[in-house]
């Protein structure tokens, strides 16, 4: 009875881990050696049997066809830069230029007020 209450104060004493101090089923890092390339070729490397994806450099197209003003009543031009759900398509994804894609969103919010573009996209 005197070694159960104890034991429990010893373990109290140590900081109650009951984990082992060493691990002899698992081998040290040393004991591994040095890590060779990976196999695949890592993060960013070569692929062997398939090409790396090339991206190409999205470029504005009202300033590659030199268009000076985005007018609203322009409802085809202005339709590509608006998803089926009725949102306004982002930078990044059209390519636009800062410039043009503030004018481009300007104009759909006027043509949308005016009802030639839709404020949403069909329900489903």
């Amino acid at each position: 009875m005197a070694e159960e209450t104890k034991a429990p104060a010893a373990e109290a004493s140590t900081g109650g881990s009951t984990r082992p101090a060493e691990r002899s089923d698992r081998p040290e890092r040393s004991d591994r050696g040095p890590r060779g390339p990976r196999p695949g070729g890592g993060p960013g490397g070569p692929r062997e049997g398939g090409r790396k994806y090339f991206r190409r450099k999205k470029v504005c197209k009202f300033c590659v066809e030199k268009i000076e003003s985005v007018n609203y009543k322009d409802v085809r031009l202005l339709a590509q830069f608006v998803a089926e759900s009725g949102k306004i398509v982002p930078r990044r994804l059209t390519g636009a230029c800062t410039r043009h894609q503030r004018r481009v969103s300007a104009a759909i919010k006027q043509a949308r007020n005016i009802a030639l573009l839709p404020f949403a996209g069909r329900a489903q």
